[in-house]
């Protein structure tokens, strides 16, 4: 398949949007990346530093500053504007102020870049995923969050980890909210094509017992208070998985990514987003996928739904 990298445009130069530039250049995600923030001093500086290595990856550029018109024209907007998530604060605590910060960003984005695919990384994604539809009125799809991509990528490392494999051998997937309510579905998931509650070590032994899986959903959900306790942010892996998001975009890859996207009459749920497999391409989120679950992961999606919900209820009500 034929790679056309576009013009990437990134909402937002802390942590998480300069690192998301990075991993695009380096993986050569987009063809121009272009980074702004309302911090002239900030933005500067990190997209000097960035276009000093551009001498070493290949043929994309980097621009930016805090003049909102340079994103003119991009086919992709990925925005990481927004308070950071404190320790010990849940992502659903940030929506009030990350959801004002978002209203006033929206009209002038769209207004620069009416033709491209919005992709949220700021919490709570799931949330504001919502918000955003609302305001921007796009064809389904074109607005969608980055999700649980790297939850799952958590979960996929752990697992590997855990058994001697290489990550891309396990196929398992986080789906719901990208927060608290967030769950595996171990029902499906496999470790090359053997079941993953089936998997044995050397001596014939199950691996992977019910104590054993409910420590790796709390290693998955408690991961970023981990690293926000250590270091005050995530921002590495968390770049790598927009920038992963931003090439199936950019090559029409019709990739299935675990996204968080407004979902209407999927298993009952309707006006809520959250993260199902999901085909991504050009057109963003273009299709949702119906997966299998058992019981126990049916009631833990009304769970995640209810939790969201009842955040999306109280944000709309404060606004």
């Amino acid at each position: 398949m034929s790679f056309t990298p576009g013009k990437l445009a990134i909402i937002g130069a802390g942590s998480v949007g300069s690192s998301l530039a990075y991993a695009a250049l380096i993986r050569n995600s987009a063809r121009d990346v272009v980074l702004y923030d309302i911090n002239t001093a900030r933005v500067d500086a990190e997209v000097l530093d960035l276009a000093h290595g551009t001498p070493f990856i290949g043929s994309a550029s980097v621009s930016g500053g805090s003049d909102l018109d340079k994103i003119s024209g991009a086919q992709a907007v990925v925005i990481t504007a927004g308070a950071k998530q404190e320790p010990g604060q849940t992502r659903l605590e940030l929506a009030g102020v990350n959801a004002r910060i978002l209203r006033s960003l929206l009209p002038e984005l769209i207004q620069r870049a009416p033709d491209a695919v919005f992709i949220l990384v700021t919490n709570p994604c799931d949330v504001l995923t919502v918000i955003a539809d609302d305001l921007l009125g796009l064809p389904a799809g074109r607005v969608f969050s980055s999700g649980t991509v790297l939850d799952t990528a958590r979960l996929r490392w752990l697992i590997a980890d855990a058994v001697g494999v290489a990550a891309s051998s396990v196929h398992a997937t986080i789906i719901g909210e990208h927060g608290d309510s967030e769950f595996p579905l171990f029902s499906a998931a496999m470790i090359g094509q053997r079941p993953l509650r089936e998997w044995v070590n050397g001596q014939g032994e199950i691996v992977f017992t019910r104590d054993r899986l409910e420590q790796l959903t709390s290693d998955v959900v408690n991961a970023a208070q981990r690293i926000i306790a250590g270091k005050g942010a995530t921002n590495y892996a968390i770049g790598l998985s927009a920038a992963r998001i931003v090439e199936a975009v950019f090559r029409n890859e019709r990739a299935i990514l675990p996204v968080s996207s407004v979902l209407h009459g999927y298993q009952g749920i309707d006006g809520i987003a959250l993260s199902v497999p999901s085909i991504v391409g050009s057109g963003g989120v273009e299709r949702v996928l119906d997966v299998p679950m058992d019981d126990y992961e049916h009631s833990l999606l009304e769970h995640s739904v209810e939790a969201l919900r009842g955040t999306l209820s109280t944000v709309r009500a404060s606004s």
